[in-house]
């Protein structure tokens, strides 16, 4: 029983990590652009960023409102194996209890490639501002890719 609790605990502060801001040293190790800084950035098809936008929302609604269900079910495969539902329950309890309810106050599509995007957005807590953060379309769904 010790074991399981310690093993929660762990897993619990790595998923907490990747859902507050990110470090210096996150920054550093952060892939460069491909596109060069004089020259924009091609735009994205705009259903390709609408359904990513409602995403990150639907995400982020669930997640302070304690909603591990919802939360869980938008996780990319890869996360799925990475975070577990109860995890992701004590996750979500102490952003309601700690935070209350909060939603996407702005919002970046940095890049989306085929079924990979990344994307920047904050809920006015600069702790849970978002930058570059992963994302991948599963099944036609965007999924939350940042574990």
């Amino acid at each position: 029983m010790r074991h399981t609790i310690t093993a929660i605990a762990a897993a619990a502060l790595l998923a907490l990590t990747a859902c507050s801001s990110s470090s210096d040293d996150d920054k550093e190790q952060a892939p460069a652009s491909t596109t060069p800084t004089n020259t924009p950035a091609p735009e994205q098809p705009k259903e390709d960023t609408a359904a990513l936008k409602t995403a990150v929302e639907a995400y982020t609604a669930a997640y302070f409102k304690g909603d591990a269900d919802t939360t869980y079910g938008m996780l990319s495969a890869r996360c799925t194996e990475e975070i577990t539902k109860p995890v992701m329950q004590a996750l979500t309890d102490r952003a309601k209890d700690d935070y209350g309810q909060q939603g996407v106050k702005r919002f970046t599509v940095d890049q989306v490639s085929g079924d990979l995007a990344r994307v920047s957005y904050g809920v006015g807590l600069p702790k849970f501002d978002q930058k570059q953060q992963p994302w991948a379309r599963e099944g036609g769904d965007w999924k939350y890719d940042a574990c």
